[in-house]
């Protein structure tokens, strides 16, 4: 399909690329499209709602991505004014398509632990307490967001906030972190590649784990071992620890969020999290 739309994702590909042409990807959520210029490569255009995650995905492309060289899309093109960013396209299958329990699903989780272990290799940064102290801040106020909607009871809000404190208190190594490392943001094929970095920054490492612990690996330890191998080592004890308090943060923001966007699969997974930390 020519493209002649005035959206500006197109407008963005025309004025870097020349004549585009849409390319419909079903996989790709709504703010995306996949465009081809006329010598076949393939791009992908993508605009945000809200600046904050615009700039981060920016600022994580242009300060990181050679970290991730052969894994990761490259900017090609912004456009500040519209929040708009054009980049390559990745190849490959999204990961959350490999059958459970296949060995395409085993090999996608040993090849994200391999990449992510790169990433946080070479961003590392020792440890300390700021990070801790932060995160219990911004975990608060999840938690008293909870609360003012009469989500959780007096024993959940305790058992809230003893995480906190754990995290206020701990010290922690740090690296860039993902923060949505799951498989619908993995690409499987010649080569492994990630995307999505609206949230990328430096956090505690181990936080990038959390959505694959209490998201994925519950039901399948074997992925968690799969990872694990490819990352380099598995969690000590005390990161394991820590990774229960990350618990406690992904269990208060799922029942927020899907109590603000009525998403009842979201509110019933934090309350599936809240009860296992119990």
């Amino acid at each position: 399909m020519i493209a002649t739309s005035d959206d500006p994702r197109i407008r963005l590909a025309h004025h870097l690329l020349g004549a585009v042409e849409i390319a419909p990807d079903p996989a790709l959520p709504l703010r995306v499209v996949r465009v081809v210029a006329d010598d076949g490569r393939h791009f992908v255009a993508k605009q945000h709602a809200e600046r904050d995650r615009y700039a981060r995905e920016l600022h994580a492309c242009r300060a990181w991505g050679n970290h991730l060289t052969g894994h990761a899309p490259k900017l090609v093109g912004r456009d500040d004014t519209t929040r708009t960013l054009l980049l390559t396209a990745l190849t490959g299958d999204r990961a959350d398509t490999a059958a459970p329990g296949s060995p395409e699903e085993e090999l996608a989780h040993h090849e994200a632990g391999h990449v992510l272990g790169k990433l946080h290799r070479a961003t590392a940064m020792p440890q300390g307490g700021a990070v801790g102290a932060a995160l219990a801040g911004r975990f608060q106020s999840w938690i008293d967001r909870a609360v003012h909607a009469g989500l959780i009871d007096t024993g959940e809000h305790n058992l809230l906030k003893h995480h906190a404190a754990i995290l206020g208190n701990s010290r922690m190594d740090s690296a860039v972190c993902h923060l949505d490392y799951e498989p619908r943001n993995w690409l499987v094929g010649d080569t492994f590649g990630i995307c999505d970095f609206e949230h990328m920054r430096h956090d505690a490492r181990v936080r990038d784990f959390a959505r694959l612990e209490f998201r994925r690996w519950q039901s399948a330890p074997h992925l968690r071992t799969a990872f694990f191998d490819g990352y380099g080592r598995p969690p000590n004890d005390a990161e394991r620890r820590l990774l229960e308090s990350f618990g406690a943060i992904e269990a208060a923001t799922a029942l927020v969020k899907g109590h603000q966007e009525n998403d009842p699969t979201l509110s019933e997974h934090g309350r599936t999290v809240l009860s296992r930390l119990a």
